[in-house]
């Protein structure tokens, strides 16, 4: 008995050893200093032609990273300084350094990564944050996704980027509805220091050009997804295309397409009174049909797909895969692939994908899922950076404080990217815990890790380092027991 308890001790303690797990000591406990160092390699950006406050920018993002409420300028400026704010409030709301710098050097450090240079998604999509006043610059009551229902809420139209475990922000604009141009909000726009150049823009049109700009910076990407916001949007779709980037666009399930060629053309003027027609029509007989009637028709053929591995086990749904035209007003059709995704709960969700006919179905299908990703960054932005904490109502603090967001997230994501680079985990480790996947560095416990280094740490850094391997193997068990749950079901049915 005491053998196969020592035995067991031993095999116990084993899977929590840190360098197993690409933990090394000294990388845990230099990170206040890659925190530094990367503060350092963008501190150019917060400078101005008077002044130098990129101290703030530093104080910001150690905020940030290592609070987990009201993370406002005064409770970060307490937190990382002591002082009562005043620098932080002027370099947030009044400096005039760019967010685009910042998000065009993350763009930058981004495409210099070797390990980043295939595999790429760019990734249009939105997040709303209530407001619980009009004073905010761009709130108003409009639709929010998080909420689900029209709220006051400020949205911000995002470029997100992903690569296997990798994720961040690359681009943002501020959405500024359109009674926000009406004359009598003149005022309200110069107080709230509204560029005077922007104009009322559609979101597909702020997010063209983003896809534009980090395409120009040579972001290494092969494919674009959006949401339904952008993809119901067939000139957004058109334009695309024109610039040449594949894409996979969610569409609504009443968006109607035509499952064989019409013919588009120039009727011919009937009679001899009025104008002669110039606008193009279909004149074939052909009918469109709504999305979800394909969904809806007993001929359509479904497979089921492994979609991906998660800690949860395989994610698997139903595919189907068809060729169809769309036609815009006054447009000659396109022709697009939609792929309709079917989830075990019944659920339905549409795409539509730019490629030649001999496009694989597989890589169609793949692509198709690709926007999974922005719920994840969305998701780290909020819950462990405070994004939707920010309080401020000048336009300008929004563009810094997204620019710093996406900043923090770059953080994160190359660390984890570096830390798996240079600290391979242990191959073994996934056979002993019984799962096919081990759980990977969650940004909750980079920020834990740090809260333990940077100055007056709750934690020691082994503490600290212990504390994530406890999490990261009762996450691996957990997967192991669903698996096992899973199999179970399976040998059942």
């Amino acid at each position: 008995m005491d053998i196969y308890h020592n035995a067991e001790t031993i095999h116990q303690h084993n899977v929590y050893d840190p360098q197993r797990w690409g933990l090394p000591v000294e990388a845990v406990s230099t990170l206040s200093k890659r925190l530094h160092a990367f503060w350092r390699r963008f501190r150019r950006d917060f400078k101005t032609h008077t002044r130098d406050t990129s101290e703030c920018a530093y104080d910001y993002l150690r905020g940030q990273l290592t609070m987990d409420t009201t993370r406002n300028f005064a409770s970060i400026a307490r937190h990382t300084t002591g002082d009562d704010g005043q620098a932080l409030q002027h370099f947030m709301s009044q400096s005039p350094w760019s967010g685009q710098t910042v998000f065009t050097q993350i763009q930058d450090e981004i495409k210099a990564t070797e390990a980043l240079s295939q595999g790429g998604t760019l990734i249009l999509d939105e997040s709303a944050d209530e407001k619980a006043g009009p004073d905010s610059a761009g709130a108003s009551r409009q639709y929010n996704g998080r909420l689900g229902k029209v709220d006051l809420c400020q949205v911000s139209t995002c470029l997100l980027y992903a690569n296997g475990r990798v994720w961040a922000m690359v681009d943002g604009e501020l959405f500024l509805p359109d009674e926000w141009f009406d004359e009598e909000q003149a005022h309200k726009r110069n107080t709230l220091g509204i560029p005077k150049e922007r104009q009322f823009q559609k979101k597909a049109d702020l997010g063209l050009p983003m896809v534009k700009r980090a395409k120009a910076n040579g972001v290494p990407f092969e494919l674009l997804a959006c949401d339904a916001f952008y993809g119901r949007d067939s000139q957004f779709r058109a334009d695309v295309e024109a610039e040449n980037v594949p894409y996979a666009a969610q569409v609504p399930s009443d968006t109607r397409v035509y499952v064989s060629q019409p013919q588009v053309e120039v009727p011919k003027k009937r009679g001899k009174r009025g104008r002669p027609p110039h606008r193009l029509k279909v004149l074939s007989r052909h009918t469109p049909r709504e999305v979800r009637q394909l969904a809806r028709n007993p001929n359509t053929q479904w497979e089921r797909v492994r979609v991906r591995l998660t800690e949860r086990g395989w994610l698997e749904a139903d595919f189907a895969v068809k060729r169809v035209w769309t036609v815009a007003e006054g447009q000659r059709p396109r022709a697009e692939w939609l792929v309709i995704r079917r989830d075990p709960e019944g659920d339905h969700a549409y795409t539509l994908l730019n490629g030649g006919q001999e496009a694989r179905k597989e890589e169609l299908i793949a692509r198709s899922c690709r926007r999974y990703f922005a719920e994840r960054i969305f998701e780290d932005g909020k819950t462990e950076m405070g994004w939707d904490e920010f309080q401020a109502q000048k336009y300008r603090a929004w563009e810094h404080h997204v620019a710093l967001t996406a900043l923090a997230l770059w953080f994160v994501a190359q660390t984890k990217l570096e830390w798996e680079q240079s600290a391979r985990r242990d191959p073994e480790l996934a056979q002993q815990l019984e799962v096919e996947l081990l759980p990977a560095l969650s940004t909750a416990n980079i920020r834990e890790l740090l809260k333990a280094v940077l100055p007056l740490p709750r934690l020691t850094p082994t503490q600290a380092t212990a504390l994530v391997i406890e999490h990261l193997v009762n996450r691996a068990r957990s997967t192991k027991s669903r698996s096992k749950s899973q199999l179970k079901a399976h040998d059942s049915s």
